[in-house]
């Protein structure tokens, strides 16, 4: 007897088209050439293009095990010991915000996930607000925002002016203009170090004047930070933006992940921070966050946050993290160093590449 099959209720789909930054790694591993190299997805490789596990995740993860662990479920907002860790890291753990609890966190999937999680704030209690984006920023560099605000299709969002194709630098003017243009009271979506793709940020001068802007027009600064420590080799210098809005007394959302500087990329582990102007307030934003979260994925893992707060927690795995930044930061400099001198020698149409030395980070952009 022969089982008849019936028609798929799923004819009507259709093939979604690769992803333009992970399809990248999926050809990649596809490809047999031996030279091949995947400038996709920006991961840490040694010099022998292999992934690295800092020495001071192994030593937490040890310390996990010693101490027998469980993996209970965390609550919805996370791990209160991570919690805690990241939002001194990002603004110190003297910073006002800090002291007066003026500062909702809550754990997120990464930054990606964090990012969606402000998202979905952002739709339910600020409807028809607008979010204003880099141009180009990640994901929109290959023309897909949907790692951004798309996600939440509630969301109008625009562009402002960043990279300057002439100079290879910053277009801050453009910047600026595109800025005040936004509706009053937008979110303008920044990213607090190490500009992702172009690896070009504002100068100290220059971020003191997009916070004039954003502060005359009533915005909301809305920060990726993704590269805390990764970028200069400094946890204080690479969160010296963020510091600088929340100084000034402004209400501030932060996207955190610890993807590059912890080389945690499969972990996802990250954080969403809301400044508020009161305790009250901050209270209030974290209650929803985590009825957002709670539908999206219940609870986040606790693995990445555990291995976060003990390598915060235990002065010594600290010291030892940063200099483990500040050699990484170090190595991609000086990468940066030797790509410019092999072009500048080997290329002979007189273009000047010192851009690539002024550019931070894992990055460099030549459109």
């Amino acid at each position: 007897m022969v089982a008849s099959v019936n028609a798929s209720r799923f004819e009507g789909v259709t093939m979604a088209p690769p992803d333009p930054i992970l399809g990248v790694s999926e050809a990649f591993k596809a490809d047999s050439h031996e030279s091949k190299l995947n400038l996709g997805v920006g991961a840490y490789r040694t010099e022998e293009l292999r992934p690295y596990v800092l020495n001071v995740v192994k030593k937490a993860e040890n310390l996990m095990v010693e101490r027998g662990e469980n993996k209970e479920y965390l609550p919805i907002e996370g791990l209160a010991a991570f919690n805690k860790a990241t939002a001194e890291l990002l603004f110190g753990a003297d910073n006002p915000v800090i002291k007066q609890q003026r500062v909702a966190t809550v754990q997120g999937l990464s930054g990606t996930g964090s990012l969606r999680l402000a998202a979905a704030l952002i739709e339910r209690y600020f409807p028809g607000a607008k979010v204003v984006i880099s141009s180009p920023t990640w994901g929109a560099c290959f023309h897909h925002l949907n790692l951004y605000v798309k996600l939440s299709q509630g969301v109008p969002w625009s562009e402002y002016r960043y990279y300057n194709p002439k100079t290879v630098g910053l277009d801050f003017e453009g910047m600026i203009a595109d800025i005040k243009a936004a509706p009053e009271g937008s979110f303008v979506l920044l990213h607090g170090c190490a500009h992702n793709p172009t690896g070009i940020d504002p100068t100290p001068d220059q971020w003191e004047k997009i916070a004039d802007v954003i502060q005359e027009k009533n915005h909301t600064p809305f920060f990726d930070v993704a590269y805390q420590g990764f970028a200069s080799g400094s946890l204080d210098e690479d969160a010296a933006s963020v510091r600088l809005f929340a100084a000034r007394g402004m209400e501030v959302l932060v996207a955190q992940s610890y993807s590059k500087n912890l080389g945690l990329y499969a972990e996802r582990i990250g954080a969403i921070n809301v400044v508020c102007s009161s305790a009250d307030a901050a209270a209030r934003v974290k209650s929803q966050l985590k009825r957002l979260a709670r539908p999206m994925y219940s609870n986040p893992p606790i693995h990445g946050a555990k291995i976060v707060a003990n390598v915060v927690g235990d002065p010594a795995l600290f010291n030892e993290w940063k200099a483990e930044m500040e050699m990484m930061a170090g190595r991609i400099k000086n990468v940066r160093q030797k790509l410019y001198g092999s072009l500048s020698a080997k290329d002979k149409s007189g273009k000047d590449w010192s851009f690539i030395l002024k550019q931070i980070g894992m990055f460099s952009f030549t459109a």
